[in-house]
Parts: C-alpha cells; structure tokens; sequence
C-alpha cells in the first residue's frame, strides 16, 4: 500500500482540502522570499549550521565517537609506519659496506605489517559505523520533515513552492547524508593525521619540521580566506536548486496549461533565467573550492623540496642518516595530504552547511498550535451548526469574510451559492478548521469547534472537492483511503451508487488495479472515485463542493441521486455553480463579497428575485 495511505486521516483531508481550495485563496508571490529564481542573501553561518547538525545527531553521538576513536587510533598506529621504515632504510645502508641483517630486517617488517593490519581494522570499523549512522540520521531527518508537513499550517504552503519543499527532501538531506558519511570521518581522520605527523615530525629533527611547516602555513592561510568566500556562494547554490524545483514541479504539473496557453517559449525563458542563477552560483562556488585542492598539492610538493634541499645539508653535517631523510619524507607527505583531504572537506562541510541551514530552517518553521491539552471531544452528534458572527482573511489587511452568522438545524442541506471569489469554500475550509478565524466562533452541536482537536473536527466530516485527488495506490486503497476493514460488498454499494463500478471492471485487475500516471482515467472517473471515497467514509457532516463539476450531464444525474442518498439525514454544505442541482435544498445561503445577501429556499429566493434569481435566470435565460 502507499506511505500516503499511512498518514493520519485528519492530514490527508486537510492535504486535499489544500488542492481543492487552492485555486480560491489569494496566493502570495511563490520564491525563496522574492521573485521567482531571485534567492534572497541569507548570512553566512557556518558554524551555526554546523552547531544545530551536532545537537540533532546527539542520539547517534555515542556511535560516532566510536567511530571518531578508531579513526584516530587508526591514524596514530599509521604514524608509527615511518619510524618502522627508517629502521629498515638504516639497516639496508650499514649492510651495503658489510652484510644486510636480514632477521632485523624481517622482524621490522612483520611488525610494520601487524601495524598496518591494526590501522585497517581500525578504518574499517570507522567507516562500517559511519554507514550506519549517516542514513539513521538523514531517516530521522525526512520523517522529521513529514512530521512537521503534517503540522503546518495551510498558510504556508500558500507562499512556498511544493518542489522547494521536495528539494530540502531529497537533494538537501542526500546532500548532508553523503557529507556526514565520508567527508566527517575524513575531516577527523586529517587532522589527526596532521597533528600527529607534525610531531613525529619534531621528535625525529626539528630543524626539519620547522621546514616543512613554514610552507604549510602559507596553505592554512589561503585556505580559511577561499572558504569563507566559497561559502556564501554554496548557500545561494542550495537555495536557487530549491526555486529551480519549484518551477520545474510547476510546469510539469501543469503541463496541459502550459500547452494550451503556448507559455512554452516564456516557461524556458524562466528555467533558464533560473537555472543561470543556479549556474553562476554553482561555478563560483566549485570554482573557490576546487582552488584549495592544487594548492595544497602544490604546497606539498614545495615542502618536499624544501625537507630535501636541508635534508641534503644536515646529512652532509652527518646530523642526521639517510634513513631520517627517507622517513621524513613520509611524514611530510602524511602533513601535507591531510591539507587536500581537509581542503575537500571543508568544501563538501560547506554545502552541507547550507543545506543543514534549509533543513532546519523549515523546521523551525511556526506550526499550528498544539492541542494536546484539549480535552473534549464529539463523537456522535446531531448535525446542528451555527456561524457566530465569523470575521476571516487570508491576510490580515484583506478581510474576506465580514460577518458571517447563520444558524443550520441537524439534517438540513444547506446550499451556498455565489460568484467567484464570495467566500464559498473559505467557509467550509473555516468549518473544517483548516485555517483560524479572526474573530466570530463556531460551534457544532452547541460546542465551539474551536475547543476540539482538529482530528477530532475531520472526523466528524466526509467530503468531495471539486479538484480530484487519488495517490499511487490500488483502486481499493484510494476508496478505502484511511478507513479500515471495509467489507468489498460496501466498497462495490459505493460505487454501484455513483455509476463506477462497471468502468473499475473493466481494469486490468479490478478494484486491485494501481492507479498511477499511467492509469487513462478521466477527470469525471476520477471524481466519482472521490464521491465513493465519502460514501463509503460515512461521516455525520457531509461537504460537497462542486462534487459534479467534472462529470456529463447523465452522470451527473446519476451521481446527484447517490448525493440525494448520501445527504439523507446527515447535515450536508453544498457549494455549486450549477443552480440546477442545488434546487432541493433546504437552506440556500446566498453569498456575495464575504457577507449573506440571501438565504431560503430555492422558490422563497426565486420568488425574492434579486441576485438569486438573476443567477439562476442567466443560467437558464437560453431554454427560457
């Protein structure tokens, strides 16, 4: 079955509702706080990226510190390989003039070999960890980004592009997981291996060491300015990945709109206006860091040269044998290849820094408020509703709904109707909760909405929106959805009643048929589908809103006698632009500009005339 299938009953709703209300909320510019493809500068915190990183990994931190310690330990026994070859070198040189003692020879070099036996164990164990650790961490991390989805309010999503979304998912959280998996074990590793090659380097000749790390010095200097640099560059490199999935998820989605409306030409000036963003910044970015790596190579090489040229002047002295010499070179060459390794770290730490500063800026995001200190509860109940002088916007400076009061009895089909734009749908998303009003309550069966948890709210609901929505999943799982031991005799009532049943015959496999993108079902299937989905969840309170907007004209009438059935002593909110089908409500609410300019029943409002009555007159002035 599909994770979706999974997610708590209450989520999948508001999630729906978010598709079906889409299109009727006032939508802020979409971007990374601007213009689409235009990234605002955030600053450059590298360490407090890397600070939230540790604090988040705390449960896997035992692990790691293993993993860190036989790194270490494996470093250190490397140390002693040099010391070990110096012997070998010395013994070879003071047989040249005599004899090669080839059992010290042959003891030095089993021992060398115990040593770097150890030091493998030791890497492997490290890196074995690692492997372990870095994708329980990146797990826990997209959970963590589910989790915080499910409790986020509706508003935000209004502002935030779902692709910027998927991106923090995937490339941000591969991004940290690749990092936390090498580039961490190899950022410990080096710097053991710097410092502790620099002071065998001073136990065996100082004047030496100090050679070789003047020229190192230089390398630490360049390094630290390249990165800092590099890293404002990596950060505007995450967040314009983030707006070019946003625009691409965008176009995509609606690709047939794009066709229609022959926006191609200005959809590919966008993504490459976008995607140049993104170019730049990746170029500056890789262009800095790639710069630490020959530098530091070509540092090393300096250093060889310089160890050398005393080397050459101190045996010469006979200060030292050629056995220092041909160890020292070992050492500078372990001093020196911790600079490259940690010159690819620091450039892999700091896009991950970036991306660790995506991650954690979402969730860190405001949440809906928590409601575990709520107590009551509805569980059966009669169906009364009552708006009490409600107040909503979107926005705060654009209040939507003025004024909203109306008081509806258990069993009634209340009807709303109204232009575009009147506030339909903003009241059934304000009835279900899904956003906060300013002012006003509301209260069903005498209890104010506003006093039970959301789930509690959802539950007492089963609705169909105007836009469709079905996931991966099997036919039966899209019906069933989050509902549990449905008996098929119920699932195939369902959809007897709304006409779909012969067509869910007619798959390959039935009701086990996957739905995907490849299933050719049309926006009229699909939406008996989701008419179904509410019979069959049969909750007190039913929300209709446009349930038929996508279905012919003869499977609309087979559908609105299913509606007929279904609405039947349950408390129903219609919301229809086909005043034909609302005729038999009890109660029309009629809206216009947030605010009731009439209520009754179709015959009071078309004996009324006024804004009803043109409504419902202009749909059918042709048959007149």
């Amino acid at each position: 079955m599909s994770d979706n299938n999974s997610k708590p009953k209450y989520i999948k709703k508001e999630r729906e509702a978010l598709i079906g209300a889409g299109s009727k909320r006032p939508q802020a510019q979409k971007g990374m706080g601007g213009p689409r493809g235009v990234v605002t500068e955030r600053s450059d915190n590298f360490g407090a990226a890397w600070k939230k990183m540790i604090a988040y990994a705390k449960p896997q931190m035992p692990a790691t510190i293993v993993a860190m310690t036989c790194a270490v330990i494996g470093t250190i026994i490397a140390l002693i390989g040099p010391k070990q070859i110096q012997k070998i070198t010395d013994l070879i040189t003071q047989g040249i003039t005599s004899s090669i003692d080839l059992d010290a020879v042959t003891a030095t070099c089993t021992f060398l070999l115990i040593l770097y036996g150890i030091s493998w164990v030791m890497n492997f164990t490290q890196h074995f960890i690692m492997a372990t650790v870095s994708p329980t961490i990146s797990r826990r991390m997209r959970t963590d980004i589910t989790d915080k989805t499910n409790r986020m309010p509706l508003s935000y999503f209004d502002s935030t592009p779902f692709g910027d979304i998927l991106s923090r998912i995937t490339n941000d959280i591969d991004t940290i997981e690749r990092t936390l998996n090498l580039s961490i074990a190899q950022f410990i590793t080096s710097i053991a291996l710097f410092i502790g090659s620099a002071l065998m380097m001073f136990i065996t000749n100082y004047i030496l060491a100090l050679t070789a790390i003047v020229a190192s010095i230089i390398g630490f200097f360049l390094m630290s300015v390249l990165m800092k640099k590099s890293q404002l560059h990596f950060n505007r490199q995450q967040r314009h990945l983030g707006a070019i999935n946003g625009h691409v998820e965008e176009i995509y989605s609606g690709h047939n709109i794009v066709k229609a409306y022959n926006y191609e030409k200005e959809s590919k000036e966008e993504f490459s206006r976008i995607n140049r963003h993104l170019r730049d910044s990746a170029f500056k970015s890789m262009s800095l860091s790639s710069i630490m790596q020959p530098l530091m190579t070509f540092i090393g090489n300096l250093g060889f040269v310089a160890v050398f040229i005393v080397g050459a002047l101190l045996v010469r002295s006979d200060m030292i044998t050629y056995g220092v010499i041909i160890e020292f070179t070992i050492y500078v060459r372990l001093f020196t290849q911790p600079l490259q390794q940690l010159a690819q770290s620091f450039s892999s730490m700091q896009s991950t820094a970036a991306a660790a500063e995506r991650v954690f800026e979402y969730l860190d995001e405001e949440e809906l408020a928590d409601e575990s200190d709520k107590t009551a509860r509805l569980d059966t109940v009669n169906g009364d509703v009552r708006f009490d002088h409600v107040r909503f916007g979107y926005n705060p400076d654009r209040i939507i709904i003025k004024d909203f009061s109306v008081d509806i009895k258990a069993g009634q089909k209340v009807a709303i109707v109204g232009p575009t734009g009147a506030g339909k749908t903003t009241i059934v998303n304000l009835l279900m909760r899904f956003y906060e009003i300013n002012s006003g309550r509301i209260f069903i069966d005498g209890v104010p909405i506003d006093t039970l948890t959301r789930e509690n709210v959802h539950d007492l609901f089963c609705m169909v929106l105007q836009d469709t929505w079905l996931f991966e999943g099997t036919v039966r799982e899209n019906l069933v959805y989050s509902k549990e031991n449905v008996p098929d005799e119920q699932l195939e009532k369902a959809c007897r009643a709304v006409g779909i049943h012969h067509f869910i015959h007619t798959l390959p496999h039935g009701y086990d048929t996957v739905l995907d993108d490849k299933s050719s079902l049309s926006a009229g299937q699909k939406q008996q589908l989701t008419i179904a989905r509410a019979m069959i969840e049969n909750a007190p309170l039913l929300i209709l809103d446009e349930a038929t907007s996508s279905v012919d004209t003869r499977t609309e009438r087979i559908i609105q006698r299913a509606m007929d059935s279904l609405t039947h002593g349950r408390t129903s909110f219609v919301i229809a632009h086909r005043l034909s089908t609302i005729k038999n409500a009890d109660l029309i609410l009629v809206l216009k500009d947030g605010d009731i300019i009439g209520s009754g029943t179709h015959e009071e409002l078309l004996a009324e005339g006024g804004f009803y009555a043109d409504l419902y007159n202009s749909q059918f002035e042709q048959s007149a």
